[in-house]
């Protein structure tokens, strides 16, 4: 009942029901994988990311994000320098093999496996937050209680 009147209650529910469950108290970290910046005070409510927050947003590892405004510029130089997206064009995987030689021309005119996964910096700087939050030091007391 306690997220009946519960203001953003999607954002904590499952969370929620998995740390009260016995069977994954003990494997499952309290985090959720979101760089967020809150008001101060009262840290109630989070704040818009903008191009002032890239850096911090960035080195914190975290695979997500919150809260943007709409068309806010910061959006584009995510496109740009993390998920190295065209305008108009998707987000490059590791399939992509051959680049486009014209500007505004397909960067991926060359296809091969969509199995094939190439690390990038953006996926050592996921596999190193991972790591942080697993390390045993910590593991213990980022647990649900």
């Amino acid at each position: 009942m306690y997220y009946t009147n519960f203001l953003s209650s999607s954002e904590g529910y499952f969370h929620t029901v998995i740390c009260n469950q016995k069977s994954y108290q003990n494997t499952t970290v309290n985090h959720d994988l979101r760089f967020v910046m809150w008001d101060n005070p009262p840290k109630q409510h989070p704040i818009n990311l903008t191009l002032e927050h890239f850096s911090d947003m960035v080195q914190s590892g975290a695979p997500f994000a919150r809260r943007f405004a709409m068309d806010d510029p910061v959006l584009d130089r995510i496109d740009r320098e993390i998920l190295r997206r065209e305008d108009g064009h998707f987000v490059l995987g590791g399939w992509c093999i051959g680049n486009g030689n014209h500007v505004g021309e397909d960067p991926c005119v060359v296809y091969g496996s969509p199995d094939v996964i190439k690390p990038s910096i953006n996926s050592r700087r996921l596999e190193k937050f991972l790591l942080q939050l697993l390390n045993p030091e910590n593991f213990r007391s980022k647990q649900c209680k």
